[in-house]
């Protein structure tokens, strides 16, 4: 038990520093900017960050969620961002050990924090980000179970994106404007992949049935809100990962 918590607190604290990292990809990616220059740098006074101003949550709470030089506000959201990456790895290893299932958890939670920056900051969720991450769990079936697995989770990609793109079609026509966003549709197929036809399409319920109270808050507080559907989609698909969620635990419920 002592060692499983040790191993705990070391993948959660490199999901930290993996949190910081997907902070970048998320925010320069879709802004056609490099990952790697220039280092990280001040929004509000462009200061390049140090070294120690970069540790993961604690810089943040040190310096007072403010930059140590112009004193302006920073945003906790990707102190938030790199917080739950840490989460959500810990959890992965807690419930599923080193496993098949973690590296895909992995691969899903870290999938999931790119979008959540993409897609809030920009309500974009670029093409690279969800090839690369499909690529990586065809790879992972190929190596682990075999090409016949690999091709069955490329099949179902397929089929939970021509599912997803017919209910876009259904909703643009209910509501005569543009129900789902293309990054959307094409994470399904990466959904398909990761989690199989049937319960990438469970996904689509518990993605919505997850959204709906902050839908539902600020379609109150205004109507023009538009709310970014990925990280939903993508919570849900970790989240029957992680728990083992199956048709046959949905049946028994």
């Amino acid at each position: 038990m002592e060692l499983k918590v040790f191993y705990t607190i070391f993948i959660f604290i490199f999901g930290l520093l993996f949190g910081s990292f997907f902070n970048v990809v998320g925010w320069r990616i879709p802004k056609k900017l490099s990952i790697v220059k220039p280092g990280s740098f001040c929004p509000h006074c462009k200061h390049r960050l140090k070294w120690y101003e970069l540790i993961p949550v604690f810089s943040y709470l040190i310096q007072g969620g403010k930059c140590r030089a112009c004193k302006e506000k920073i945003a906790p959201f990707y102190t938030i961002t790199e917080l739950l990456t840490g989460i959500l790895f810990a959890m992965s290893y807690w419930f599923l050990g080193f496993s098949f299932d973690f590296v895909l958890a992995i691969i899903t939670a870290s999938f999931f924090a790119i979008v959540l920056v993409s897609d809030i900051n920009f309500l974009i969720i670029p093409d690279q980000f969800t090839l690369i991450a499909s690529i990586m769990v065809i790879l992972l079936r190929f190596a682990i179970n075999g090409v016949e697995d690999a091709l069955f989770s490329l099949a179902a990609g397929i089929g939970a994106f021509l599912l997803m793109y017919l209910l876009m079609l259904l909703g643009n026509l209910m509501l005569k404007k543009e129900s789902l966003g293309g990054g959307d549709i094409k994470l399904m197929f990466y959904i398909g992949i990761a989690v199989g036809p049937w319960m990438s399409l469970f996904s689509i319920f518990l993605s919505s049935f997850i959204a709906f109270p902050l839908s539902l808050f600020l379609f109150i507080k205004s109507r023009d809100n538009i709310i970014p559907y990925g990280p939903f989609l993508l919570i849900a698909c970790l989240l029957i990962i992680i728990f083992k969620i199956d048709m046959h635990s949905i049946l028994n419920i």
